[in-house]
């Protein structure tokens, strides 16, 4: 495992919200990353869907770890603003995250990401996300 994928690891790990969800790191490459979700009812909202607190979470947490594999060395980030679209309800066995880097700058990093629902083999994008996230100095 590479540094930047440990150091997202124990990040990732260390996130209460991600763990009451039940999401799981799935990939870490060079400017994208992956999150997973099962589906919960305790995750729903009134129409039995997944609520779209939950799949903004694992969305917004997806671009901004796909920003931290590319900000500068001795920075953390965090988000600075997002705007996503919720394309159809968000029905599935489980979902995954995917955030990518757009553009890495010194200090501001846009990210792009879609949440796919998977259910009976079928992936539909459930949901899109633009994301600016900006590397702060630790």
């Amino acid at each position: 495992m590479s540094d930047i994928q440990q150091r997202i690891s124990s990040s990732f790990n260390a996130q209460g919200l991600m763990q009451t969800l039940g999401a799981r790191l799935a990939l870490v490459g060079d400017g994208e990353v992956q999150i997973e979700l099962p589906f919960s009812a305790h995750l729903s909202q009134q129409h039995g869907y997944l609520h779209a607190g939950a799949t903004t979470s694992i969305l917004d947490s997806a671009c901004g770890y796909a920003a931290l594999t590319k900000a500068p060395p001795g920075c953390e980030v965090v988000s600075v603003e997002f705007k996503i679209n919720l394309l159809r309800p968000a029905i599935g066995e489980h979902f995954v995250a995917i955030g990518r880097v757009q553009n890495a700058g010194r200090t501001l990093i846009i990210c792009n990401g879609e949440v796919v629902a998977i259910k009976d083999g079928q992936r539909k994008v459930v949901a899109l996300m633009q994301a600016t996230i900006m590397a702060v100095a630790v």
